[in-house]
């Protein structure tokens, strides 16, 4: 899988993708003119074992019709085939051995600033040149990180799923195929 073309990697629970994650890897993809963005699904996020997350097969298969049809966008399993909780670190690491040596690393708000508390922030920001997706309700963000400019989208997985729950329409927030597969596996109920 070597490469000395610039790859995005959009790391996340994906509990479920939304559109909001899809504008966001082709507005990175555009803005820092890298071949591919590459969705990486968490398999055991460990900073979310405090709260219950959706199969990791059922995000997985989310992600993948969630992609679908967009030849600049692949995922990567890697994360849920591994046992135990995931790291990132563990990840670019693993990317790097394979040849991957120009990442980028698209991060939103909410994730940077919670990068202290992961496992060996300094060697993610070696690894990797972070940028940074706004949150709708970010407004001024200080960082010394790139921003990713890109539409607000007020979007979140929380609210998705919440909206299933409710027994809301989450059509136009999701793409059609994963609003189905939400649907079919009776999932968020």
């Amino acid at each position: 899988m070597a490469s000395s073309e610039p790859i995005a990697l959009l790391g996340g629970t994906f509990d479920p993708p939304h559109l909001g994650h899809l504008v966001l890897a082709e507005c990175a993809r555009a803005q820092f003119d890298v071949a591919k963005v590459v969705f990486l699904p968490a398999g055991e996020p460990w900073r979310k074992a405090t709260r219950p997350v959706t199969p990791a097969e059922h995000r997985l298969a989310m992600v993948r019709l969630a992609v679908e049809g967009n030849p600049n966008f692949e995922v990567d399993d890697r994360e849920v085939r591994r046992p135990g909780p995931t790291y990132t670190v563990e990840t670019l690491e693993a990317l790097r051995a394979e040849g991957l040596h120009n990442l980028l690393f698209i991060l939103g708000s909410d994730a940077i600033a919670d990068l202290p508390n992961w496992k060996h922030p300094e060697r993610i920001t070696e690894l990797a040149r972070i940028v940074v997706a706004r949150k709708a309700a970010d407004g001024d963000l200080p960082t010394e990180y790139p921003i990713v400019g890109m539409p607000s989208l007020a979007i979140s997985s929380t609210e998705v799923r919440a909206r299933v729950v409710a027994g809301k329409p989450i059509r136009y927030l999701v793409p059609d195929a994963v609003e189905r597969y939400i649907r079919e596996h009776n999932l968020y109920r």
